[in-house]
């Protein structure tokens, strides 16, 4: 051992009562020794590798711990691979005893073979630990391997005459009539996983790109959007409970266009609420925005459209390069329905990651439309002409011949659904379209015109902003330009007709343009609705655990 360490030969440690003691040199020097050798005992076990050498064997060594890590396993374990889950499914037979247990890691699920006193006690929906081999399954049709048990442990109990989800097919409408437990579906499953992986992919790509996250307010003073469509906040006694009338927000973009303006490049996921008594499959009152805003934009809406492109295709990267997820959403079961064909699926991924995204102009945009519905009324004609005149029935048009719109076309319209859809299909062959430069009156007050060099071809005023369309569901993405200048904006918002007192209410938005606004530009992508369009489900409350809409707020 190396020279003794120079100690005093007296030490005062302080007590509770903060008096002091004395220790002779001999006991000092025994506990220091003492510690010094536990010091190199130490040191010398972990000689034969650096720390992080011995991390990552421990990490390769260690045992899985849930469905998901066992599936991934491809070497047998013997006697020690357990699991923690719920009973999915339970086949009791004479001899032997079959279940499928699911922990949520994952919609898949692993198959347990057991004897029937290890399964007595077992039904449909109970917790249990299950401890045994994991193995090669002697029939590969269903899985790969299978778990062996050497020992079944009943967590909690589940009665299988009352519990709902049953091993039979269950539909989207009887399953939102029980929130609380749809959740342990396989599509629920699957997509809270997606949503999980979404957010880990987004959170990534902006802290990649410089990006803070940031997180504003829910309750406001403003109406972002200025359609009235809010839900006010009063006190439990239904009277006010703040000076100025307050409302759920509709968005955060005004709040982070301040933070923008403090940190440069800002995004934030944040719920959002509106009064909107529609009761349709793409609306919900409370919803996730994921919204962006930057700072210093040279270059206009085309930054800020890649920025939209970048991040969108990063959720759908992380997507398919997670192979169990991958296989959760392309797996169908027996209590899947109404969910995307596999191959249609893959079909809408591709499109997103591999596809050019096409950028048109409204203007663009509109002529296209009055073009498919020119082309549609020429092929009725051409129908009818060559069809038997006594025909009572009418001529469908398909888009590839034309079409036929519920809504008639004209430049200055609000483009409806149908247009959107028609849009993305045609123009977009199948990958997402960004339609920008809107007619200025179809858009709110805060964005920034195009200069009237930026007009279209009959000089009608337009602003710098785009939506973002994807096939079968129209538009996903809005965005724009904010309009930066102090004069500029006060008087657009009073050209609007917008009350003193609601100018006043956004006193501080107008200040910000006083001291160094630097050129803005922000987006808001509806979360739920592209985890739709992802999961392949029609109606966007199958993305949401516990989704609230007109007339509905159960649990």
């Amino acid at each position: 051992m190396s020279a003794k360490p120079h100690l005093a030969s007296l030490v005062r440690l302080g007590t509770r009562n903060s008096e002091t003691r004395t220790i002779c040199r001999r006991c000092v020097y025994k506990n220091t020794r003492l510690f010094s050798t536990g010091r190199i005992i130490r040191q010398e076990n972990s000689d034969d590798s650096s720390p992080v050498e011995s991390t990552a064997a421990r990490t390769a060594n260690a045992l899985p711990t849930t469905v998901r890590e066992l599936l991934l396993t491809k070497n047998d374990i013997k006697d020690q691979a357990a699991v923690k889950g719920w009973i999915q499914t339970i086949r009791k037979q004479k001899g032997v005893c079959f279940a499928t247990v699911t922990d949520g890691s994952t919609a898949q699920t692993v198959q347990v073979v057991m004897t029937p006193e290890q399964g007595s006690a077992l039904t449909i929906g109970a917790a249990a630990k299950i401890t045994g081999s994991w193995q090669e399954s002697p029939v590969k049709k269903a899985q790969q391997k299978e778990l062996l048990a050497a020992d079944v442990k009943l967590l909690a109990e589940s009665d299988p005459g009352t519990y709902p989800l049953q091993k039979k097919s269950h539909t989207f409408e009887y399953l939102r009539t029980i929130p609380h437990l749809r959740l342990r579906s396989s599509t629920s499953r699957s997509i809270l996983q997606l949503r999980s992986t979404a957010l880990s992919q987004i959170s990534t790509y902006f802290t990649t790109n410089s990006f803070a996250q940031v997180q504003p307010p829910i309750l406001t003073s403003s109406d972002c959007e200025g359609a009235g469509e809010v839900f006010a906040v009063t006190a439990s006694d239904r009277k006010p409970f703040f000076t100025d009338p307050v409302y759920l927000t509709v968005s955060s973009q005004l709040h982070l266009e301040a933070m923008a303006l403090a940190m440069s490049k800002v995004w934030c996921m944040s719920p959002t609420f509106r009064a909107e008594k529609s009761d349709t499959a793409r609306h919900l009152n409370e919803f996730y925005m994921l919204e962006a805003e930057i700072a210093f934009v040279e270059d206009g809406i085309e930054e800020v459209m890649n920025v939209v492109e970048g991040v969108v295709k990063s959720i759908v990267h992380g997507l398919v390069n997670n192979e169990v997820l991958k296989k959760d959403l392309l797996t169908r079961r027996s209590d899947d329905i109404g969910l995307l064909e596999p191959k249609q699926l893959e079909k809408r991924w591709d499109g997103i990651i591999n596809m050019p995204w096409r950028r048109i102009t409204y203007t663009q945009a509109i002529e296209a439309l009055k073009n498919a519905v020119k082309r549609g009324e020429e092929y009725k004609a051409r129908a009818a002409s060559a069809m038997n005149p006594n025909y009572k029935g009418t001529h469908e048009v398909t888009w590839d011949q034309g079409a036929d719109f519920k809504f008639p076309v004209e430049w200055g319209m609000n483009l409806q659904s149908e247009h959107e859809k028609y849009l993305a299909h045609i123009v977009g062959n199948g990958a997402p379209v960004f339609v920008t430069d809107y007619p200025k009156q179809l858009k709110p007050f805060y964005m920034l015109p195009n200069e009237s060099n930026s007009r279209d071809e009959e000089g009608r005023e337009t602003v710098a902003c785009f939506d973002l369309l994807l096939p079968q569901v129209g538009e996903i993405v809005g965005g724009s330009m904010r309009e930066h200048r102090y004069e500029m904006l006060e008087g657009e918002m009073k050209r609007r007709g917008m009350s003193e007192e609601s100018i006043k209410q956004l006193g501080w938005y107008l200040e910000l343009r006083k001291w160094g606004c630097a050129p803005l530009g922000g987006f808001g992508i509806g979360f739920d609705r592209l985890l739709a369009y992802l999961a392949g489900v029609e109606n966007i409350r199958e993305t949401v655990a516990f989704p609230r809409w007109f007339d509905r707020c159960l649990c």
